[in-house]
Parts: structure tokens; C-alpha cells; sequence
């Protein structure tokens, strides 16, 4: 009797098995169900991605594709490039009438739909346009007192690039008996380099210096920590050097040429006590101190939360450049046809899996990418209008997070779309060598990611300390509450074994092992870290234990992303855009997934069969998304004027790039 059992045991094993093969086959024969159901209504998906902000960008495109003058060509010096950044800009403000500034404060998901529109006209102009409206004006006005008058007429901005900028070097030291700000670069290693519009154009700065006063004590000088200052560096006349400013060429750089970077000493400059931006701190006649923030470190934090709006619009600018990219690369490997059967018609080569491979999955994270970056815009226009102590750090620790792990995506995978449009991606006409190169230092300004990331893990683990002192959880951090404790305990041997299509598209299931993944490494690195540092001491041990933690952040962040893409997808009015949405937001799920699987295999949170169905279920969906790949990218609304790519062109793009060949 125990025999036939086992008999029928092992012929409903082999019938299951037989099952969930016929089962994903069928997956492969059949017809994509979710193309059909929204193929062709593009306009909405469009509308919900783009918002309410695609009039602003469409005028800014309008207004270049009808000045072709004022069009980046590909062969250009660095001397005429600056020149013709410089005219871009003031045509942008003065002809097209399109005027960021207006924007930076008071609404600003306009002005960085403004700089993703400028950016993709041209990098270099995205940057100089930041640099000039939200570092020089945006900076002066968010630093300076309500009830201080002073206008800066036209200012062009920096700050240094140091990782450890509370520990930079430049002082302002005031002399009360001129009233006045004395500043001064005291070391070769104190200069201020890469200063965007320093080298040609700029005529004014907003300096960061420590702050020194004058006292009575042995000493002689207090340091009030860091301070923002307005520093005129040119004549606005003859816009020569003014004395004690000396400025050096950065030079020819690997990209965004059009952006004339200086670096620049000063030597006993002197400035009016007006000049001090004064809405952290101020400086009376008499040089009496006052601030409504007690400590150096509670100003230094204030001041570095008005500068995160640069991490915002490097993210969200980053995006835009991966669009712009993926839009290329996906239009020419549906035009270029390759082999095929025999005696029959060749075949596009995103037909091939190893092309879907390398481009269905990025497409998917650049709609990630997107919503995500939209979600902290609009995370950072709440914080500006409200400064919530809780929103500030949110968004603090958030746009470090996505503005390291987006642009390093996004370099990576700019190679990646030239690789995949084979020897015409390498034409410098068809832009991935002039993005690579212009996009390429997204990486280390604002911020290096290395550094970033490292933010991100450190407030990581002072949220789960804070969990076990009863502390209370950022709104981007409560969801470690509930899956620490699920981390805890033992994963469920049920459901590590389910691996049907229907459960492994469950946003739950999805979103609990991306989250199940963050609180593990959060977990064991807090382990190490306690453990190293008994020997090492806490620096050292915060080495030993880095990469750990560059992991632990960069899963947090991918767990943010999910989590913002599913409900994006959820809260879409439109069914037929919803459909899509979900289908590109289960390839972005799955394949981060099965990109980790070993961790999820090692600690058993999934059955080797399970881990199996997730690899077969992603190549399925990228296959899907293959079908509706054009209607995808139709959707960034991306015009070819924008894109400039002969081999993206929607129309005739072999006639068009032969003709720019000279055939």
C-alpha cells in the first residue's frame, strides 16, 4: 500500500512538472496580451508620465528647432562652444522667453523639466544654465535673509568641489573698522577649482568660506563655521579681473566643453559686510554674531540642505539623458534587420534575445528612473514650502541615493547603447559619444557616489539603531520596521517554492524581497561594524566593512524606486497606460532580482525551482516588452529634433544619415 502511494506521489510530481512546462512554453507561444490592449494610445501614457509641465519643454524645443544657428554641431572648439552655450542661454531667456529663475523657489518641477529640455539640447547648456540660475541666484536667494534687499544683478556661482566641504580652507574674515569681509585663499590647496563660468563669463561668485571674527582672547579670531558670501570677481564694464582675484583656465576637459570651468584664489579680497548671505547667520556693524541656529553644525546642516536641490536636478537631469539614449538605441535595433531564417525575410535585430537582453531591461529602469526622479522633485517643492525638519533629512539622504545610483546606471549604460547599435552607434553624429562624455562627470559632481552612497548607509544605520531605541522612522525608512522584523525570522518555506507568473508579478512579493534583501544587509553589516571596531577602531572598521555598505545603500534605493514605481502604476487613471506600466514595472522587479539571486538562493527565500521560473519569467516579459518597444519610447514624446540622431530618425533615418555621410 505504501508502494502505490509512493507510486501516485511520484506520478503527480512528474505531472506538475510536465504542467509548469506546458505552462511557460504556452507563455512564449502566445500573443502579448498587454500590447494589444493599449498599443496605438500613446497620448495618455505620454500625459501621465509628462505631467503638467510638457508645455514648458515643448516651448524650449520649438524655440531651438527653429533656431538651427544656435544647434551644437559635432565638430566644434572649445572656444566656440563656450560662446555658443553662452548665446543658447541668453536666446533661451530673452528670445524664447523662458525664464528659470522664476522657477527655483517657487515651483520646482517647472524649472527642472526646464533644465532636462535645455540638457538634452545640449549638456553643456543644462549645466551652465544651472550653475547661473539655481547656484548663483538660486543659492543667493535661498541664503539670504528675508528682510536683506541687496539684488544680485547678474550672478554666476560656484562652490568647491571637496567632499569635506566643512572642512575647506578659503576665510572671510571681518574687519570692523572698514566694515567690510576680508577674503582670502590661505594655501595652494585651498584654490577653487572646476568653477563653472569662471574662466570666460562669470562676473560675480558665491563664495563659501568659514567666517572668521575678531576677538579679544589669545586667540584673536573666532571661527563661526562655513558662510555663503557674494564676491565680485569681474568688472562689469570692462569685465577684466578685479584686484586680489586671480583665474586660471580649467581647459579642455573630456566633455561639456561648452561650460568654461576656472579655478580661482583670492588674495585679501575685500567685500561689504552686506555681501555675507545672512539667513543662517549675521554680522552686525559692531561685529556681534547672531544666528537662529545655536551650533556650527546645526548651520552647516541648514546650509547643506539648500544645496541638495543640485542632487535633485543631477538625478533627475541623469534620466532625462537615459531617455534620450535608450530612445536611439531602441528605434535603430528596431530598424536594423539582421539574418533570419532561411529564404526568409531578415529580422529586426531587437528580435534577438541578447539585444533584448541589453536594452529591455534598461528601458524598464529608465521608466523607474523617471517616476522616481519626479517623486523627490516633487518631495523637494513640499520641503521648500514647508522646511520640515523630517522632509529635509528625507530628502537630504533620498537625493543622494538616486543621484549616485541613476547617473552611475546611466554612464553604464550609455556604453551599453553604443554597443548595441554596432559601428554606426560609434558615428559621433548619432550623439552616444558625445553623451558619454558630456554625462560622465554626473558622477562626481555634488557629490562623488562613492561618498553619497556611503551617506545613504550611514543613515541607514542610525535609523536602525534608532528602531531599537524607539526611535520614530523618515518617511522613506518606515518600511524597515516591518521588514526587519520579517529579515529576523526564518523565510517561509511555503512560499519560497511558489513560482507561478501570477505570484512572481505580486507588487508584494516583489517588494518584500527587495525590501527582505535591504534589512538583511542592514542587519549583518551592523554586526560586522560592532564587531570591527572592538579591534579597528570606528574608521576602521567603516573601511572593512565599505563595500558592504555601498551595497546596503544602493538596495535601499532600489527598494525606494519599486516602491514608488508601484504605486505610480497603481494610480494611473488610464487602463491602457496602467497595463503597460505594470508590465515594465514587473521586468524592472524581476530582473533586479534575479541580478542578486545568490543572496536570495543562500539564505533559502527561494527554491532553486523558484529561482528558475523567476530567470524564465524575466526573458518572457523582456520578449514582451520587445513588442511594444516603439510605442515605449514614442511615449518620452522625445521629437527628432530633440533626440539628433540620424540613425534614430522616426522617418527615413537611412536616407537622412546618408545624405549627412555625403552619399
Amino acid at each position: 500500500m505504501n508502494t502505490n502511494n509512493n507510486n501516485n506521489n511520484n506520478e503527480s510530481d512528474d505531472q506538475t512538472a510536465i504542467n509548469r512546462r506546458i505552462e511557460r512554453l504556452s507563455l512564449h507561444l502566445a500573443p502579448c496580451s498587454s500590447s494589444s490592449s493599449w498599443k496605438g494610445k500613446l497620448e495618455e501614457l505620454s500625459k501621465y508620465m509628462r505631467g503638467n509641465d510638457r508645455e514648458i519643454q515643448e516651448q524650449v524645443y520649438k524655440y531651438f528647432s527653429s533656431r538651427p544657428d544656435l544647434q551644437t554641431p559635432v565638430e566644434i572648439s572649445m572656444k566656440d562652444h563656450r560662446e555658443l552655450c553662452m548665446r543658447q542661454l541668453m536666446g533661451l531667456v530673452r528670445e524664447a522667453g523662458v525664464r528659470p529663475f522664476q522657477y527655483v523657489a517657487d515651483d520646482p518641477a517647472k524649472y527642472f523639466a526646464i533644465a532636462e529640455a535645455v540638457g538634452s539640447v545640449d549638456i553643456s547648456l543644462g549645466i551652465k544654465m544651472g550653475v547661473q540660475y539655481s547656484c548663483g541666484f538660486g543659492w543667493t536667494d535661498a541664503f539670504l535673509a528675508p528682510e536683506n534687499t541687496q539684488v544680485i544683478v547678474f550672478s554666476n556661482a560656484f562652490q568647491p568641489l571637496r567632499s569635506n566641504v566643512q572642512g575647506l580652507q578659503t576665510v572671510a574674515t571681518f574687519d570692523p573698522i572698514s566694515d567690510e569681509f576680508i577674503i582670502n585663499t590661505p594655501n595652494d590647496g585651498a584654490i577653487k577649482w572646476w568653477i563653472g563660468n569662471a574662466a570666460v563669463h562669470g562676473k560675480f561668485a558665491t563664495v563659501f568660506a568659514k567666517l572668521m571674527l575678531p576677538t579679544h582672547d589669545k586667540k584673536g579670531v573666532s571661527d563661526m563655521g562655513v558662510h555663503a558670501f557674494i564676491v565680485p570677481i569681474r568688472d562689469l564694464k570692462t569685465h577684466e579681473t578685479l584686484p586680489g582675484i586671480e583665474i586660471n583656465d580649467c581647459g579642455h576637459k573630456v566633455g561639456l566643453n561648452g561650460v568654461d570651468n576656472g579655478a580661482l584664489r583670492f588674495k585679501s579680497v575685500r567685500i561689504p559686510r552686506d555681501n555675507l548671505l545672512n539667513r543662517f547667520g549675521d554680522v552686525s556693524r559692531d561685529g556681534k554674531y547672531t544666528s537662529p541656529l545655536p551650533t556650527i553644525n546645526k548651520r552647516f546642516a541648514a546650509t547643506l540642505g539648500e544645496l541638495v536641490g543640485g542632487r535633485v536636478g543631477l538625478a533627475y537631469s541623469s534620466a532625462g539623458v537615459l531617455k534620450i539614449a535608450a530612445t536611439i538605441a531602441i528605434r535603430y535595433s528596431l530598424l536594423r534587420q539582421q539574418f533570419g531564417p532561411p529564404k526568409q525575410p531578415e529580422v529586426s535585430i531587437l528580435d534577438y534575445q541578447s539585444q533584448q537582453h541589453k536594452l529591455m531591461p534598461m528601458l524598464a529602469k529608465t521608466y523607474a528612473f523617471h517616476f522616481a526622479t519626479l517623486n523627490l522633485v516633487d518631495m523637494y517643492s513640499e520641503m521648500k514650502k514647508t522646511h520640515d525638519e523630517q522632509l529635509v533629512a528625507d530628502v537630504h539622504a533620498l537625493s543622494a541615493g538616486l543621484k549616485a545610483y541613476i547617473t552611475s546606471y546611466t554612464a553604464k549604460s550609455l556604453s551599453v547603447c553604443r554597443e548595441a547599435c554596432g559601428g554606426h552607434g560609434y558615428a559621433a553624429v548619432n550623439r552616444f559619444g558625445i553623451l558619454r562624455n558630456d554625462h560622465d562627470i554626473f558622477q562626481t559632481f555634488e557629490g562623488d557616489n562613492t561618498v553619497l552612497l556611503q551617506q545613504v548607509a550611514a543613515d541607514l544605520l542610525k535609523q536602525y539603531k534608532e528602531k531599537f531605541e524607539g526611535g520614530t522612522f523618515t518617511v522613506t525608512w518606515n518600511y524597515l520596521r516591518e521588514s526587519m522584523n520579517a529579515y529576523l525570522s526564518q523565510p517561509n518555506p511555503v512560499t519560497a517554492r511558489w513560482e507561478g507568473a501570477d505570484h512572481l508579478r505580486d507588487p508584494k512579493f516583489q517588494l518584500d524581497a527587495f525590501r527582505y534583501r535591504t534589512s538583511r544587509l542592514l542587519q549583518s553589516v551592523a554586526v560586522r561594524l560592532r564587531k570591527h571596531s572592538k579591534t579597528l577602531g570606528s574608521f576602521g572598521a567603516w573601511n572593512r566593512c565599505l563595500n558592504h555598505l555601498l551595497t546596503l545603500a544602493e538596495s535601499h534605493i532600489e527598494s525606494v524606486i519599486l516602491a514608488n514605481f508601484i504605486k505610480v502604476v497603481q494610480s494611473c487613471p488610464d487602463a491602457s497606460a496602467r497595463a503597460a506600466l505594470k508590465l515594465v514595472c514587473d521586468l524592472y522587479a524581476l530582473h533586479q532580482i534575479w541580478n542578486d539571486i545568490g543572496t536570495y538562493r543562500n539564505v533559502d527565500y527561494v527554491s532553486p525551482n523558484k529561482a528558475k521560473a523567476i530567470h524564465k519569467l524575466t526573458e518572457y516579459l523582456s520578449f514582451q516588452v520587445r513588442t511594444v518597444a516603439k510605442e515605449l519610447v514614442d511615449a518620452f514624446d522625445l521629437p527628432d529634433e530633440v533626440t539628433r540622431a540620424p540613425i534614430a530618425m522616426q522617418s527615413e533615418a537611412y536616407a537622412k544619415y546618408t545624405e549627412i555621410v555625403g552619399f
